[in-house]
């Protein structure tokens, strides 16, 4: 069971400050959208070389077609996913544009 103490020592590490330290706690840095972003452009990049590999080696007689089929099926979802992000942040950024200074 937790008590009361673990989770606010745990949300408090979680919001990088201290307990209690509402006036001498520095706040550290949280996630790097860039970072995030850029691993998420990788991982799709990545998933679609897989998915030509598999492609290839089906073409040879080397693989079978489940394996092609599970690549290819990875490489659409990772894309899917940019492609809603890259929405999503256009959509802000308009958003943004739109608001009186």
């Amino acid at each position: 069971m937790v008590s009361p103490l673990i989770a606010a020592k745990a949300y408090a590490a979680t919001q990088g400050s201290a307990l209690g330290g509402l006036g001498g706690a520095a706040a550290t840095e949280g996630p790097d959208f860039g970072k995030f972003l850029a691993s998420a452009m990788n991982d799709a990049v990545q998933s679609s070389r897989v998915a030509e590999t598999q492609m290839q080696a089906q073409v040879q007689g080397k693989a079978q077609l489940v394996d092609v089929a599970t690549a290819i099926s990875a490489a659409e979802a990772s894309l899917e996913t940019v492609m809603a992000v890259r929405d999503q942040v256009i959509s802000a950024y308009q958003e943004i544009m739109r608001m009186p200074i």
